[in-house]
């Protein structure tokens, strides 16, 4: 599965759930799909989604399941720092941690859009 991130208004929020319950109450069997995680503007995307936060994404799924402590070190990043990034992004559902407290990327691909007209909106 993927962890597929965008921007999204609230008004498309609701109109997919409205969506998604007319097919519940139609009888249309739902299979499990990709994880979905959306932010209001372009720039809160970007504000969570910082590129340090990207860089330890894309670091901890090759390297695969670490300590916090071992990702910081080869990271060459400060402790605390990798820590608190490592909480906000399992706060969103991007990484976990497992029984032996190593954190790691469950999604087979993490994907970012973005419509280039919400930039141009957000300009």
């Amino acid at each position: 599965m993927k962890a597929i991130i965008g921007v999204q208004s609230l008004d498309g929020f609701f109109q997919e759930g409205k969506d998604f319950a007319r097919r519940l109450d139609a009888g249309e069997k739902m299979h499990e799909g990709d994880f979905q995680l959306s932010f209001s503007t372009p720039a809160q995307l970007v504000a969570e989604l910082s590129p340090k936060r990207m860089e330890l994404l894309q670091v901890l799924k090759k390297a695969g399941p670490l300590s916090i402590r071992a990702l910081a070190k080869m990271m060459g990043r400060n402790y605390s720092n990798v820590h608190a990034d490592v909480r906000r992004l399992i706060e969103h559902g991007l990484i976990e941690k497992d029984a032996g407290d190593h954190v790691l990327v469950p999604w087979d691909d993490v994907v970012v859009r973005m419509d280039a007209s919400l930039m141009r909106r957000a300009a």
